[in-house]
């Protein structure tokens, strides 16, 4: 608004009485932060009372909108910390740091002090262009640092905790199908603190790397047909947790979770499908379970999808928590 029209704004405002808003004492900085509303979605919107998928119980789903950015869409990994610290990426290059607000049960309801940043390139500048921006997978490192797999132009980015441009580090050395790379990224604690894994989304091969060497692969995940390998984490006493997703137009979005021991032979299985609620499901979190149903030696898994910027797909959060069942 141009100073005269401002002005004579004012005039009108003061002649109706109206009440005019103080101004701020000190300057307002625009900032990246960003108000995520939370809408709380059930399990199975054809059943409220379903409250569980074999021996995962349901604590808490919420499908997640801003009506103060359009770039709070395809969200494709994220982690999260027992203090509740969320951080996620977008598949057009999007840092999504938050924090997860659980009731006093422990179950999920809300998203708070959101904030929302381009991620940027060698250079220092924002990563421009699908071929450049499609973040896909995401590591945070005991010290804070932070992995990000790439796909259509293949590689991995470590992006300092105190800051400053990334830098490339260890991948594999092969040549993967477009845009069907690097989707499954996790840190390996067990082989030390600068140890990470990573997964082809097609072929199922995986691959273990640190900062300092190159990747070696490992064994491959089993791929029922029409699934894609699309994340990953590693859990306690040696098991780890994989993320497969498939979709077609009949059944549309199908989602494993997968749990298998140290020598790759499966514990555990939740597959969700309609009517349940799910869509593309891209991302995976394990942290131990703080209150609920088995927190003896429980975990807690959150699940990201990725909405591809599309009216027809949602941006959904889902908790599970899950305890290995007695034999």
């Amino acid at each position: 608004m141009k100073p005269l029209a401002a002005a004579l704004a004012g005039l009108v405002l003061a002649a109706c009485g109206g009440p005019i808003a103080e101004l701020p004492k000190a300057p307002v900085p625009a900032g990246p932060g960003i108000a995520v509303k939370a809408e709380a979605v059930p399990l199975n919107p054809a059943d409220p009372k379903q409250n569980r998928v074999g021996n995962f119980v349901y604590a808490g789903g919420l499908k997640l909108t801003s009506a103060q950015t359009s770039r709070l869409h395809g969200l494709s990994d994220l982690d999260v910390q027992p203090d509740g610290a969320l951080v996620a990426v977008g598949d057009e290059g999007d840092l999504l740091r938050a924090r997860v607000a659980l009731d006093a049960q422990g179950r999920l309801t809300g998203v708070t002090d959101a904030t929302l940043a381009a991620l940027t390139g060698l250079d220092g500048k924002p990563l421009q262009g699908k071929d450049e921006a499609d973040s896909e997978g995401l590591a945070l490192l005991p010290n804070g640092d932070l992995l990000i797999s790439f796909e259509r132009h293949d590689r991995i980015w470590l992006y300092p905790a105190k800051g400053g441009a990334p830098h490339a580090v260890p991948s594999p050395a092969v040549k993967f199908p477009f845009n069907e790379g690097m989707e499954a990224l996790a840190p390996d604690p067990l082989l030390g603190p600068d140890a990470y894994f990573t997964g082809g989304e097609t072929t199922g091969r995986t691959w273990s790397c640190t900062l300092a060497a190159p990747c070696t692969e490992g064994p491959k995940v089993s791929l029922r047909v029409g699934f894609g390998l699309v994340a990953a984490r590693r859990m306690p006493q040696g098991r780890t947790a994989w993320l497969l997703r498939a979709f077609n137009p009949v059944t549309r979005s199908v989602i494993e979770l997968r749990i298998t021991d140290t020598a790759g032979a499966v514990v555990d299985r939740m597959t969700l499908r309609g009517p349940l609620t799910v869509d593309n499901f891209e991302g995976l979190a394990a942290v131990p379970a703080r209150n609920g149903p088995g927190q003896d030696g429980a975990v807690r898994f959150y699940l990201i999808s990725d909405d591809n910027f599309s009216r027809s797909q949602r941006t959904l959060l889902l908790a599970f928590d899950w305890k290995k069942p007695a034999n």
